[in-house]
């Protein structure tokens, strides 16, 4: 079994649930993924993060830090630098909080990120996009270059299209009909 094998069982056993569910973006939805049972664990945090280091070398995007929209995208990012300390060059973490501090610094963006630091965002689960475009965003104000999205999980409700209009390259190391196994996905109820 392969380390995205591995993922793939992870997720689908751990990760997703199937009821009916109103999604952070208002969407109702017969399939949750809760994708921090996974990228919380010891054996997720294991293969996410070599995964994640790989797809983004893989495509080739220039990386000197990597994070999102706290909480979804801590862990994965996370992994993804522990995993550059065995597979160099190193890449840091960082973390976009939902709003700015209101004491201390005022900082919305947590971790060692640099002005002009090249950018992979990372996001747990894309539906709508609106996540990973406000972790852009910060990025952007910050001095960062936005080299692209890597996701754990596309929904496949458009949200990476729509990333994509934007003129962001995505890449997602799974699906939900995949893990659902390949049957047909129930986006939306009524």
């Amino acid at each position: 079994m392969t380390d995205r094998d591995t993922l793939v069982r992870l997720l689908a056993q751990r990760s997703v649930r199937q009821g009916r569910f109103t999604l952070s973006s208002g969407r109702e939805s017969r399939h949750y993924v809760d994708a921090r049972l996974t990228t919380m664990s010891p054996e997720g945090l294991a293969v996410i993060g070599p995964l994640a280091l790989e797809a983004i070398r893989a495509r080739g995007w220039q990386v000197d830090a990597v994070g999102g929209l706290t909480l979804g995208a801590d862990p994965i990012a996370y992994a993804t630098c522990l995993a550059s300390v065995g597979s160099p060059p190193l890449v840091r973490a960082f973390t976009v909080r939902k709003e700015a501090k209101q004491h201390g610094t005022g900082r919305l963006i947590e971790g060692p990120l640099k002005d002009g630091d090249d950018v992979v965002i990372i996001e747990d689960v894309i539906t709508t996009g609106g996540s990973a475009v406000r972790a852009a965003e910060a990025v952007r104000s910050a001095g960062g270059r936005v080299n692209g999205i890597l996701a754990l999980v596309d929904r496949e409700e458009g949200g990476r299209g729509l990333l994509e209009q934007q003129g962001f390259e995505v890449h997602c190391l799974t699906s939900l009909s995949e893990l659902l196994g390949g049957n047909e996905v129930g986006h939306q109820d009524g």
